[in-house]
């Protein structure tokens, strides 16, 4: 059952290669990471990305109810049973806004999914939310961008720390 024959030499010296067997294997699974990060589609960052400020979104307004209908409560049955990060204005016709923080706030399943948004209700209580003035910004015209690879890796760690932080607080 013994590795080695003796403390000193035999077990310093298998002490040694068992280190430098550990850091290869280190060594190499950093680069499986990062040949996977690398390997990554946009199609693949920027979903990655819109879950982290998705999970944001969810905890900055863990405290506020549905921004439609008020719903405080899971137990609700009406409410779907848990919580969305629903667009003010959708992704699919205003990508512009798809990582605006202002564009997205807490909704239950049924506003977000069932009713679509709920959009005249949303309007309603963003504007006693964020100001008419926002709400107006949010509306008008927006240059649509063209993320990078590097911007998408980027908004996807801003969102993940933002999270982070609130989490602490």
């Amino acid at each position: 059952m013994q590795v080695v024959c003796c403390p000193y030499p035999c077990a310093v010296e298998y002490a040694k290669t068992q280190e430098a067997k550990r850091e290869q294997s280190r060594q190499r699974r950093a680069e499986a990471r990062k040949f996977r990060q690398e390997s990554k589609t946009l199609s693949q960052l920027r979903k990655e990305a819109q879950l982290a400020f998705n999970a944001y979104i969810r905890e900055r307004d863990k405290r506020q109810p549905c921004i439609s209908c008020g719903a405080v409560s899971l137990n609700d049955p009406l409410t779907g049973g848990a919580w969305d990060c629903g667009h003010f204005l959708g992704i699919g016709a205003h990508s512009e806004l798809r990582y605006e923080p202002l564009n997205a706030h807490k909704q239950c399943k049924r506003c977000n999914r069932d009713l679509s948004g709920n959009h005249g209700h949303y309007r309603k209580n963003l504007i006693e939310r964020i100001g008419l003035e926002q709400v107006e910004w949010l509306e008008g015209p927006h240059e649509i961008p063209k993320y990078s690879r590097e911007e998408l890796i980027e908004i996807r760690k801003k969102f993940v720390k933002m999270k982070k932080d609130l989490d602490e607080t």
